[in-house]
């Protein structure tokens, strides 16, 4: 057996003094910090494509972080806030990015109606800020030369989705469906435009609301209308609830949808049966074909396993991001500014990035899906 030793009091706050001493020394001043923001819906409805963006901003960093120091004497850290797809949320996240000076770069937001409240507040406190996926074109007309986008936007997204149900699809009355917000509203205008200009005809336009889950009533009046197409501008909940009673209801029109349901729960929540032969438009061409994306995919697919649709677009910006960081070289937002503006294009997975007066990318592709035996299925890009 060991005989325990009794300390007293006086030698048992020396030793305590000693260790913290040795803990001190051995820590030294804190590490300095740089931040880039992370945003988007992380929980509630639409958290299946926020959660596949954050994980595409984590890889782009850890990536960036293995290949060498960005910023000389500071650390780099992704700080990611949830904005619950909510324009009010969205704002708050914003304004707690805003807040922190040492947050030189924002990557964000999904909706496009939580993008462009958001952005005033990043112009305003002179922040870095690249925006993956939210597509309505009026975000880039305000005027901010802080805002960047590396997606394509709704004025070509709409048109291409007309001329496929018109012209391949043969669409000659469309009923067209949006859930009111500003994506939504925003895309479906620009299909109706395009539609109208391309002859088709228009037999109704009506708004549904985020949440709502009984659209009965309102495919009973598309199937009383005999229309031979459904054009709807939303996100994946709701288009899933349309497809799949759509189907119980014997609807025959065709389905074609935005960007905001190129997600694979849209299947899984609509049933493979009811969402077989639906189409949808995409902000790209299809990833996988890019020569360029493949060791993207293979570290993505190995470390979070499932490639969200928007996974490859938040790496995307969040490694531009880093990159005007890396050139500013020093914690100062103006400075980063300044280095994305000299920036003039940028070789990413996607292509070669330029940026028009605006901030939007010149890599204007559509790609465009069919849901074929429960899974999403390349058909054609468009440029």
């Amino acid at each position: 057996m060991i005989d325990a030793k009794v300390h007293t009091p006086s030698v048992r706050s020396a030793l305590v003094a000693a260790v913290a001493f040795l803990f001190l020394a051995g820590c030294g001043k804190p590490e300095a910090v740089v931040r880039i923001g992370f945003v988007g819906p992380l929980t509630g409805d639409q958290a299946a494509h926020g959660v596949d963006m954050l994980h595409g901003a984590q890889l782009a960093l850890e990536q960036a972080q293995q290949a060498g120091e960005i910023l000389r004497g500071y650390k780099v850290e992704l700080v990611s806030l949830d904005d619950q797809r909510s324009p009010a949320q969205a704002v708050a996240a914003a304004k707690r990015l805003a807040a922190d000076p040492n947050v030189l770069a924002v990557v964000g937001h999904l909706n496009s109606s939580c993008t462009k409240p958001a952005s005033a507040i990043y112009n305003e406190a002179r922040i870095l800020h690249i925006n993956p996926v939210s597509s309505n074109p009026d975000i880039s007309r305000q005027g901010f030369n802080n805002f960047y986008r590396i997606c394509a936007t709704d004025d070509l997204q709409g048109p291409a989705g007309a001329r496929f149900a018109i012209e391949r699809l043969g669409a000659k009355k469309i009923f067209v469906i949006d859930d009111m917000t500003t994506y939504g509203r925003g895309l479906a205008t620009e299909f109706i435009k395009a539609a109208k200009g391309l002859n088709a005809e228009v037999v109704g336009h009506e708004g549904i609301t985020l949440g709502e889950k009984d659209f009965t009533p309102l495919l009973t009046k598309i199937k009383s209308e005999r229309a031979d197409l459904i054009y709807f501008a939303g996100m994946f909940p709701e288009a899933a609830l349309l497809i799949k009673q759509r189907f119980e209801l014997g609807v025959p029109a065709a389905f074609v949808s935005g960007d905001g349901t190129f997600e694979v729960n849209l299947i899984r929540l609509a049933t493979p049966q009811a969402a077989e032969g639906v189409y949808v438009t995409a902000l790209g061409a299809d990833v996988h074909q890019i020569p360029t994306a493949k060791e993207f995919i293979d570290a993505f697919e190995a470390r979070f396993h499932h490639l969200g649709s928007y996974s490859s677009y938040a790496y995307e910006a969040t490694r531009i991001a880093v990159e005007a960081i890396r050139r500013a070289g020093k914690n100062d937002r103006s400075a980063v500014l300044a280095a994305m503006k000299e920036m003039k294009e940028y070789r990413g997975i996607l292509g070669v990035h330029r940026f028009d007066a605006r901030g939007d990318t010149t890599l204007r592709t559509i790609g465009i899906y069919a849901v074929r035996d429960g899974k999403f299925q390349f058909l054609e890009a468009v440029d």
